[in-house]
């Protein structure tokens, strides 16, 4: 009988099992175990193969063997099988055959079971593809080695004889065979391992085979549970600490199960290198990867064993092949990131990292950078990897840069230091959500004086020394960091820094960056566009100037703008490095890292899916990183960065009226959008916004790396908030709300935005420039806010836990806001239900009671079958929302109400005419008026809310200036709601009258011009030609509001000894330090804003003891403190005259005309008596009166004879009465200044200059008419009512009338003039300051077809030099004293001194000419 046939013979039906089990079925019970036993040895003698007992003496079940195995390893190796009554029979016929045989029972059956072993695998070749059994094979392999655990219970069984054999036989064992010696106690595996010499090897190459074997459904699960066990052993023999350990063949053990461990994991690094973009399930080393799983090794391994295995690998893995030099580091490091590692290495490194803490593996990477040679891709992969998953990573990180700095500036140390700077920018790579930019560290490193270098000069020249060692190596994005945001260095030390910015910017000009391009400042654009260089120039020029403006000190950037000198040590140090990074460079050429020819478009739309999939599969945080992480690098690919996008943050031009990126950027932007409002719902449907992961937030901040991206994303959503707001779907403006929200959440990271055009004064942040796409004009706009509004403030109530949590997180107050406004206005019955916390001082979201609540007001939102109303209605109720009022920034202020409520449209306003009318007055008189001034609110002051509505009105008239830009983007002045607004204000106006009277309080006028003033003053603060232009602005819209308001209000009453009388001053002053300034023509008040002043002293002064008295008296006082009311009543008198002259006789019932009005109308009479021809006295009337009323009348009369008569009767006047010409020439000469400031008025430049040299004729004989032209005021005398009738940019420009006069006035009347006392030091000086004004530009130069000589500054200016000289050449020395010759000539000496020569030369000369030439 051969013990090699086979297990079953053809003419067996029955096996012994069988049989036997049938038998015992059929006897009595009564029947002994020996019958049996006899039965049994006659039936082996009969039938039976002696070998295939060992398959009939168990009794196995043939399903779920591996696992009944399993559980026998952990029963432990000292357990065994009692003995069956098949193992007691194998056994006596094993014992009869060998001592036939003459041999030892246990060398019989060891050969006997090496045999069956051998017949069960013998198929499997050397080279087998097979490294598994099948199921068959494995049923039987059970039954064998159940057969041999008995026989070794029963001493009838030698292992290690047992594996002498197999090994010499089998040659290659099957791996899975080992696995059950193991697992079934026969045979240890630490003792096969150290055994045989060649069994390393054998282990080795079947670990592999089994890891490439990919797991199918007849297998499944094995190949697992063969590597963990044999990785338990492994892991064990090296790594657990034993007594015994020290002996020499544990030693053995331990070397040979350590090499194993270590082969097996360089050979995975091996198989990633030479296949770096295979991903995960695609190499045949991802099941070893997955050994590294504490799990898996279950009890068999202590922690503290695991621990040390997992430091052993990871040391081992950031130290294998350290080929990369730190220069190779520098410069490939780029490829290095996240999303551009292999992620079965990611996969390696977070398996690794599992029973570790942050800090833990922080110290444990300093250490193996202190103390081994690493492999740089390996490190930085593996930071990349800690950052991404864990975001503990980031602080940690932080302190050991710090730590690094520290240690790198105290011992100077290199190292330290190549190794701060290696790991800050491989975390910057990761984008903002994740680490901040390389810039933003390097200033936080380095750019103050207490930074790491700022202690010593040593400190600073080891850092740019350093710096300098990296500029053939660094990428260009790092160079213009350090270049934009240089270290901090001394005044002293500034050369140091020259050198290193010299080298740098040569650096680039070799790399062909643009230098020009950077720009001195940073600028980004958000289309993506370059910037010429001299448009980059001048741009830098306008920042230049505009920083020394407010700063007063000249850039450091300017300063070194045009450094070229490069010391020669260090240019030459340069070329050397710049020569072996091109050689790397070629070296490396044809290696390529990534070579992904995919779509990034649709890659995207698979990442994106693949990333709501991992949301609704719960998937870990650490998953859901890695997967943005990946999504990032892809936008990365969408939306290339450009150098200059990576420096620092910078503000993004918003476009609002015009779409400035390609298909495919709107294409992605559309599907980021759309992607996050189905992930937010997908998350929504599983848990609310306060029990979800942080993946709004990391989808949020991943999009804040990429500048084009937001740029694109940010224009999108102005699109769909302001234009497409109507179409959205209730999901659409959910998911826009929560993005909008995460954007405000994360407003530290986010640029500033530049709206263009600018709707907003500067630039501002995101969220405030996509609130100014939420307009709240119209019934349909506002609808939509008020939904949008109510999507965003619920979720981020929601989102956060309580409001101790820092409430402004997630909660912007401008949406707050708008919902204040909006809820109250739409909804009627909310103004009955005070917005309070009902009683509540405070409330924690995460108690049951909140978390019930939160989740009511997020079902609110999220229900299909609510409204915005029910949401609405449930928002105001909620005790969080109530509180968020008591906090300042999200108060909603009088002012604030009245600047919203001046934008709404009335023809498209969600209310009716009087439902506007009530809600108004129920803000204005119970919601505002009563409320504390720290609410936002009156205090129940009708002054405080006049002055809002005064300024919210002025500030609304300012928007809507016709000379502002963005006129599209404004409201209409004519359609919105400032006709009600005045109407509340006049409700207000009329109380505060009744309280003033009730009160006898008469102080109005002052509290009315005091807020003019106030705005004034602050306007002023500008520079003076731009202060002048606002001023006017404001004045033309203060103008316009008072005319609405009663004129009484204007004049103040006031009581004193026992008299009322009129209080005029405060209506004086703001005459003559504002109104002046914004009159158009200058000069001369409006027709209705005159009216208004003196229809104020008229209607004030009814409430005095005497009406007509009090008149007399204030329009005295303003002939002599106020002379542009003076004029301006003088010149409208023709018009004013049947309006005052009805309202005094209204209010007084008819009395006559107070004496001061009366003279008004003598002079009116007198000079309409003038223009006739007619000869009559001149009235008793101040001189600049009757020349106001003559210039009146001569306004609309052409030049001619009858102009000439008139000047040649007033020629003929008293000396008293010449001072009217002088004032005369003074308004005609503002006429002349008109002309040239004024385009439309160009025409009237002749007739002007004509009726100037009529009134300078008749003035020939008198010096006084100079006295116009002198500076300053104090030296004009009797003339000083002149500067404060003007404006102040016509007194500067009077020496330009001069000279616009005198050199056209004919040679005997120049004879003359030039004869007058005093002519030439005024022209002197009048030149001197036309010199100033043509240099500083000030100087008008009329836009015109008919631009004539006369007109032209430049001919004027040298028409001027022609005439002084010679007058000079004919002007007796006599005529100025030295002090004002000396002072003359200091004044010309730099502006002109060929002039100062002349004043020298000719007033010391007695020989004059007695002709005066002028051609």
């Amino acid at each position: 009988m051969s013990l090699g046939a086979s297990s079953m013979c053809p003419t067996q039906k029955r096996t012994l099992s069988c049989l036997l089990a049938g038998r015992v079925g059929k006897r009595p019970k009564q029947e002994n175990v020996q019958e049996l036993q006899e039965a049994a040895v006659q039936l082996l003698n009969r039938h039976q193969n002696l070998s295939d007992l060992f398959l009939e003496v168990g009794s196995p079940n043939p399903c779920n063997l591996i696992c009944k195995e399993s559980s026998g390893q952990q029963k432990g190796a000292s357990e065994s099988p009692s003995p069956t009554i098949g193992g007691s029979l194998l056994v006596n016929e094993l014992r009869r055959k060998a001592g036939e045989l003459g041999v030892p029972v246990a060398a019989l059956s060891v050969k006997m079971v090496v045999e069956r072993l051998l017949d069960l695998t013998g198929h499997i070749k050397g080279d087998r593809e097979q490294v598994l059994l099948n199921s068959t094979q494995r049923v039987q392999l059970s039954v064998l080695f159940q057969s041999t655990r008995e026989l070794l219970s029963l001493e009838a069984f030698c292992s290690k004889l047992f594996w002498q054999e197999y090994w010499r036989d089998q040659k290659q064992p099957m791996l899975e065979v080992v696995y059950h010696l193991h697992t079934q106690n026969i045979l240890s595996l630490e003792y096969m391992l150290e055994s045989e010499n060649g069994v390393r090897s054998w282990l080795m190459s079947e670990l592999k085979a089994l890891c490439g074997r990919t797991a199918t459904e007849e297998g499944d699960g094995v190949p697992q549970q063969v590597l963990s066990t044999v990785v338990s052993v492994l892991v064990r023999a090296v790594f657990e600490e034993t007594q015994d350990s020290t002996a020499a063949p544990c030693r053995r053990l331990s070397q040979v199960c350590r090499s194993v461990l270590d082969d097996m994991l360089s050979w995975v690094l091996d198989t990633l290198n030479c296949k770096p973009t295979l991903q995960s399930g695609e190499t045949t080393a991802e099941l070893w990867v997955q050994m590294f799983d504490a799990s898996l090794c279950g009890v068999s391994v202590s922690p503290d064993a695991l621990h040390r295995f997992f430091i052993h690998s990871l040391t081992h893995t950031l130290t294998y092949r350290p080929r990369l030099k730190v220069s190779d580091a520098i410069a490939m490091q780029r490829e290095w990131s996240f999303a551009k590692t292999c992620r079965l290495l990611t996969s390696l490194f977070r398996k690794l990292a599992v029973i570790f803490k942050v800090e833990e593996l922080l110290s444990h990477l300093q250490q193996v950078l202190e103390t081994h040679e690493v492999n740089w891709q390996h490190v930085l992969s593996c930071l990349s990897t800690l950052l991404v998953y864990n975001p503990n990573t980031q602080p940690s990180l932080k302190e050991l840069l710090s730590r690094l700095l520290s240690s790198a500036f105290e011992g100077y140390d290199l190292e330290n230091m190549i190794t701060a700077f290696l790991l800050a920018r491989q975390g910057a790579l990761e984008g903002p959500g994740v680490f901040p930019s390389y810039s933003e560290w390097f200033k936080m490193s380095f750019g103050g004086a207490s930074s790491y270098h700022g202690k010593s000069k040593k400190s600073l020249v080891f850092l740019l020394k350093f710096l300098s060692d990296l500029v053939p190596f660094d990428p260009p994005q790092y160079l213009k960091v350090h270049i934009l945001h240089p270290p901090y260095v001394a005044v002293k030390h500034r050369a140091l820094l020259q050198e290193y910015v010299s080298l740098t910017k040569t650096r680039l000009a070799d790399l062909k960056v643009s230098i020009e391009e950077m720009g001195l400042y940073e600028d980004i654009s958000g289309a993506g566009t370059s910037v010429q260089p001299r448009c980059q120039a001048r741009q830098d020029v306008e920042k230049a100037i505009s920083l020394f403006g407010s700063t007063g000190r000249i850039s450091a950037t300017v300063m070194e703008a045009r450094a070229e000198k490069i010391p020669a040590a260090q240019h030459s140090s340069y070329i050397e490095s710049c020569q072996r990074e091109r050689q790397r460079q070629q070296d490396s050429k044809g290696v390529s890292v990534v070579n992904d020819d995919d779509n990034p478009q649709e890659v995207l739309q698979v990442q994106l899916q693949e990333h709501r999939a991992l949301l609704t599969e719960g998937a870990s945080d650490g998953e859901v990183s890695a997967q943005l992480a990946r999504i990032s690098h892809t936008l990365s690919i969408v939306f290339p960065e450009r150098a200059e996008e990576l420096v620092s943050q910078a503000v993004i031009q918003l476009h609002v009226d015009e779409s400035i990126f390609s298909e495919l950027h709107n294409k992605v932007v559309n599907m980021i959008l759309r992607s996050f409002c189905q992930s937010l719902l997908d998350a929504s449907r599983i848990s609310p916004p306060n029990k979800q992961s942080p993946w709004a937030s990391q989808f949020v901040n991943i999009l804040l790396g990429h500048r084009q991206l937001l740029t694109a994303l940010l224009h999108r959503m102005w699109d769909l908030l302001h234009n497409q707001g109507v179409s959205l779907s209730a999901a659409h403006v959910l998911g826009l709300a929560a993005f909008v929200v995460h954007l405000h959440a994360s407003q530290t990271k986010c640029p500033k935005v530049q709206l263009c055009p600018p709707l907003l004064p500067g630039p501002v942040s995101v969220l405030e420039a996509l609130t100014t796409a939420l307009p709240c004009t119209t019934q349909t706009n506002m609808l939509f806010c008020v939904r949008f509004c109510v999507a965003a403030v619920c979720y981020g109530l929601c989102r956060s836990e309580s409001l101790c949590d820092q409430p402004q997180q997630y909660n912007p107050c401008s949406l707050y806001k708008k919902l204040l406004y909006l809820i109250p206005r739409l909804m009627p019955d909310m103004r009955r239900l005070p917005i309070e916390a009902s009683g509540e001082s405070e409330y924690v979201g995460a108690n049951k009671q909140g978390e019930e609540e939160n989740c009511g007001l997020w079902k609110s939102v999220t229900d299909t079958n609510t409204t915005w109303r029910k949401s609405a209605w449930a928002l105001w109720k909620h005790a969080p929302f109530c509180l968020l009022v008591k906090l300042p920034e999200y108060q909603f202020s009088f002012s604030e109400w009245l600047a919203a409520e001046l934008r709404v449209q009335r023809s498209e306003d969600a209310l009716s005419d009087p439902d506007r009318q009530e809600y108004q007055q129920w803000a204005c008189q119970q919601l505002y008026l009563p409320s504390p001034v720290d609410k936002g609110g009156c205090a129940g002051d009708l002054k405080t809310a006049c002055s809002h509505i005064l300024n919210a009105v002025m500030d609304q008239k300012t928007v809507c200036a016709p000379t502002q830009e963005n006129t599209d983007h404004r409201p209409s002045e004519a359609g919105t709601c400032l006709p009600d607004i005045f109407s509340r204000l006049q409700e207000i106006v009329y109380e505060m009258e009744l309280t003033s009277r009730s009160q006898r309080t008469q102080d109005k006028g002052h509290f009315l011009l005091d807020l003019i003033s106030h705005r004034c003053s602050v306007t002023s603060d500008l520079q003076s030609i731009s202060s002048e232009l606002c001023i006017q602005q404001t004045l033309h819209t203060w103008n316009r509001v008072i005319l609405a308001l009663p004129a009484v209000m204007l004049v103040t009453v006031k009581t004193g000894g026992g008299k009322r009388t009129l209080d005029c001053e405060t209506l004086m002053e703001h005459i003559n330090q504002y109104q002046r300034k914004g009159c158009s023509p200058a000069g001369l008040l409006p027709y209705h804003l005159t009216a208004h002043f003196l229809r104020a002293v008229l209607m004030a002064s009814v409430s005095c003891d005497c009406a007509s008295g009090e008149v007399n008296k204030a329009m005295s006082l303003i002939s002599l403190q106020c002379p542009l009311l003076l004029v301006s009543a003088g010149h409208w008198w023709g018009r004013l005259s049947p309006v005052l002259v009805s309202l005094w006789h209204r209010l007084t019932d008819g009395q006559p005309l107070p004496q001061q009005l009366q003279v008004l109308a003598d002079c009116h009479l007198w000079v309409c008596s003038s223009k006739d021809g007619v000869s009559c006295p001149v009235p008793s009337a101040p001189p600049l009166l009757l020349a106001a009323c003559l210039h009146c009348v001569w306004e609309g009369q052409a030049c001619g004879k009858g102009i000439r008569t008139s000047l040649e009767m007033l020629g003929q006047l008293t000396e008293q009465h010449s001072q009217l010409l002088v004032f005369l020439l003074f308004l005609c000469v503002t006429d002349l200044l008109t002309t040239f400031l004024t385009p439309q008025r160009v025409k009237g430049l002749q007739r002007a200059q004509e009726l100037c040299k009529d009134i300078l004729t008749v003035l020939v004989d008198s010096a006084d008419w100079l006295l116009l032209f002198k500076t300053p005021c104090s030296e004009k005398g009797l003339y000083q009512p002149v500067a404060v009738v003007t404006s102040d940019e016509y007194t500067r420009l009077m020496p330009l009338a001069f000279y616009s006069l005198v050199p056209h006035l004919n040679s005997e009347i120049l004879e003359k003039t030039v004869k007058a006392p005093g002519f030439l030091h005024t022209a002197v000086l009048c030149y001197s300051s036309l010199i100033k004004l043509f240099m500083d530009g000030q100087t008008p130069c009329p836009v015109t077809e008919h631009l004539t000589d006369q007109m032209d500054p430049s001919y004027i200016l040298t028409r001027a030099q022609q005439v002084l000289l010679k007058t000079i050449s004919l002007t007796s020395p006599t005529s100025l004293s030295p002090h004002q010759l000396n002072q003359l000539e200091a004044l010309c000496v730099d502006l002109d001194p060929e002039v100062a020569a002349a004043l020298v030369f000719h007033l010391s000369s007695s020989s004059l000419s007695p002709e005066l030439d002028f051609l």
